[in-house]
C-alpha cells in the first residue's frame, strides 16, 4: 500500500528545514490563502489554532487523498498579539515593547487527512533582554525581521536577544516537532 501524499500548506522555507531535520520531506509545497485576520476578543492560542485549521482545510480541498500540514504562529504580550510587522517603524515599535520583557510564542499545527483536521498549539515563553536603540536600529536594518510574527526570527540574529525559552524552540521557529510528528502519525501518515 501506497504512501498518501505529504502537501505542506506553507511557503516558509523554516518549515521544511524544521521537517527535513526529522526526516520528513513533503511531497509538495501549496501555501494556503486565507484571511488571517484575527476576531474580535479571539485569544492568541485560540488565533494560532484556527489559522492552522483553516490552512489545513484550505489546501485539504484542493488535495483530495493526501495529508496536508498546516502551521500558523502568533506572538503575543499578554492579550496583544503582535503580527507580521507591516514596515520598519512597526517592527521598531514591536521589539521596543518586547525589549526586557516577557512574552508567549503560540504555534498552532494542524493535520488534516480524511475529511477530519486534528491539531495541537504549543506554548512557549520568550524572554528577551532590555535591547538598545542601536541593537533595535541594526536589527531592522537587517530586514531579518520581515515576514515574521512579532517582528523577529528566532534562529537567526535575534537569538542574541533571547535571555530564556520555556517550551518548544523549532516551535517559536514556526513548527512544533513532536506536535508534528505525532499528528502525521495520528494520520496514519510516517515517514518512508
Amino acid at each position: 500500500m501506497s504512501r498518501p501524499e505529504l502537501v505542506l500548506a506553507s511557503a516558509s522555507p523554516r518549515r521544511v528545514e524544521l521537517l527535513a531535520l526529522v526526516g520528513i520531506v513533503p511531497d509538495r509545497i501549496d501555501p494556503a490563502d486565507i484571511d488571517e485576520t484575527p476576531l474580535k476578543d479571539e485569544t492568541p492560542p485560540r488565533l494560532a489554532a484556527r489559522l492552522a485549521v483553516s490552512k489545513a482545510r484550505a489546501v485539504a480541498d484542493r488535495a483530495p487523498g493526501a495529508v496536508v500540514l498546516a502551521a500558523d504562529t502568533v506572538v503575543a504580550v499578554g492579550r496583544r498579539l503582535l503580527e507580521k510587522a507591516a514596515d520598519e517603524a512597526e517592527a521598531t515599535r514591536f521589539l521596543k515593547l518586547l525589549s526586557g520583557r516577557n512574552h508567549r510564542v503560540l504555534t498552532g499545527v494542524a493535520v488534516a487527512a480524511g475529511g477530519q483536521v486534528r491539531h495541537r498549539v504549543v506554548d512557549t515563553r520568550v524572554s528577551f533582554k532590555v535591547l538598545s536603540d542601536a541593537e533595535i536600529a541594526a536589527y531592522v536594518a537587517s530586514g531579518e525581521w520581515r515576514g515574521k510574527a512579532g517582528a523577529y526570527g528566532i534562529q537567526g540574529r535575534a537569538g542574541a536577544f533571547v535571555t530564556r525559552l520555556v517550551g518548544s524552540y523549532p516551535a517559536v521557529m514556526g513548527l512544533p516537532l513532536p506536535e508534528s510528528v505525532n499528528l502525521l502519525a495520528g494520520a496514519g501518515w510516517r515517514p518512508s
